[in-house]
């Protein structure tokens, strides 16, 4: 881990966020964020580990919410590609934890593959129920490794999300997620590794990491034909407004 955190910083990404998926990774997710700076935490259950929720989770996740470092409630949603919780337990499972989220007014990590409708009516609902109490210019979350095409990427967009691109934009046959790289408001855009996942192509078949984000993000910029740093620049800019990182150290409830 030391070791990713230093390439990481000597590649030029100096401040990261840790993603849990499940209980375990996100404690983990905490504990990394707390021991070192300019690192972040966010906490969730993914779909795939929706069946594994006990009722007492979602308390140990608003207790885990209680420290600073913790930026967002995710990676939550739906998978129905793999399907390994129940749909009617993922549905459960996303709904409680974006109640959780209104809660803590916190924004959302979103996962979703296979369930373009059922995510976007729930993520819908969710914008609904927020919209009397959320700030006008803060994101609601973030679609993580978004894998749809332009027009949903937009309706996203309209809701209230930010899209995120990772490596997988680098592929020769990534031709749909290009056209959002290239078609989509530049305020609106994130760039993630989802390491160890997705990694840049020239890197398949390593183990992906934070210091290859910038292979990710120059290959946005020549496809936007925009410099490489107006992209570090925003998408750096857009994170601090999605995670607020700048107000990091303000109790949980006031971070909105």
């Amino acid at each position: 881990m030391p070791q990713v955190i230093e390439r990481a910083r000597a590649s030029g990404a100096t401040t990261m966020v840790v993603v849990g998926y499940d209980m375990d990774s996100s404690r983990r997710a905490v504990e990394i964020a707390q021991s070192n700076e300019g690192i972040f935490a966010t906490i969730g259950v993914h779909p795939h580990d929706a069946k594994s929720l006990t009722p007492g989770d979602i308390s140990t996740l608003a207790t885990l919410a209680e420290s600073p470092m913790v930026v967002a409630i995710g990676e939550i949603g739906l998978d129905f590609y793999r399907n390994l919780s129940p749909p009617d337990v993922q549905h459960r499972v996303f709904r409680e934890q974006l109640a959780l989220a209104r809660t803590l007014h916190l924004p959302t990590v979103i996962h979703s593959r296979d369930a373009d409708e059922p995510t976007f009516e729930v993520l819908a609902e969710h914008a609904d129920a927020v919209s009397g109490d959320w700030p006008a210019e803060r994101p609601l979350g973030v679609m993580h490794c978004f894998a749809g095409d332009l027009a949903l990427a937009q309706q996203y967009v309209d809701l209230g999300f930010l899209i995120s691109i990772a490596g997988t934009v680098t592929y020769p046959n990534a031709e749909t997620t290009r056209s959002i790289a290239r078609g989509i408001l530049l305020s609106s855009l994130l760039v993630e590794t989802d390491a160890p996942y997705l990694t840049p192509q020239s890197h398949r078949g390593q183990r992906n990491e934070p210091a290859y984000l910038v292979e990710t993000a120059k290959f946005i910029a020549e496809l936007r034909g925009e410099p490489p740093e107006l992209i570090a620049k925003e998408t750096a800019s857009t994170a601090n407004r999605l995670f607020t990182l700048d107000r990091v150290g303000e109790p949980t409830g006031e971070r909105a």
